[in-house]
């Protein structure tokens, strides 16, 4: 049996997380890319070796999408969209955390939380790397000429960039749009 809980954030709590995310971010600076994407992956690791309630085990899972996105070289994400997933990732490589780890089931809710408003954030980055996966692995399975692949998927590459632009800009033009970032 499950149940399913829905909980609604107001705007004072958005206004802590931003500010927990804000912290993360200054912290970041001090450290590079390759530094940001270990602790992560080290955080998301050491929280899957627990045993952990469905719901935060989902989201975390989504912190693995996240520097798979970073670390393909063919999908080689740069630019603003690049710098938004390192800041994510920031607050995920930070060992000060809003509830303590240690405390059962509730020591990873705020992560869990933040991973969903992250993901929410992040929706035009996740969806697109994901369509150029699902493309570049069909692509595979047919035999083609390295060239030819490397074109194909440069297009797609491409493609989806300006997919994922499009799809930002709608949702912020719609008004409303809660952003982690600012």
């Amino acid at each position: 049996m499950s149940i399913k809980i829905t909980f609604e954030l107001s705007d004072a709590d958005l206004d802590y997380f931003r500010g927990a995310f804000r912290k993360a971010k200054e912290k970041a600076k001090e450290r590079d890319e390759a530094t940001i994407l270990h602790l992560a992956r080290k955080a998301a690791r050491e929280m899957s070796d627990r045993k952990l309630p469905d719901f935060v085990t989902e989201r975390i899972e989504a912190l693995d999408c996240l520097t798979r996105m970073l670390e393909d070289k063919e999908w080689n994400l740069g630019g603003s969209h690049r710098k938004r997933v390192l800041q994510a990732l920031a607050y995920f490589a930070e060992p000060a955390d809003l509830v303590p780890d240690q405390i059962p089931v509730l020591g990873f809710l705020d992560d869990a939380i933040m991973v969903e408003l992250v993901v929410q954030e992040l929706r035009p980055e996740i969806d697109a790397y994901d369509a150029f996966c699902k493309y570049r692995d069909a692509q595979r399975t047919d035999k083609i000429e390295p060239d030819v692949m490397r074109k194909r998927l440069d297009a797609r590459r491409r493609a989806m960039y300006a997919r994922m632009e499009e799809r930002r800009e709608k949702l912020q033009r719609r008004g409303g749009f809660f952003s982690i970032f600012r």
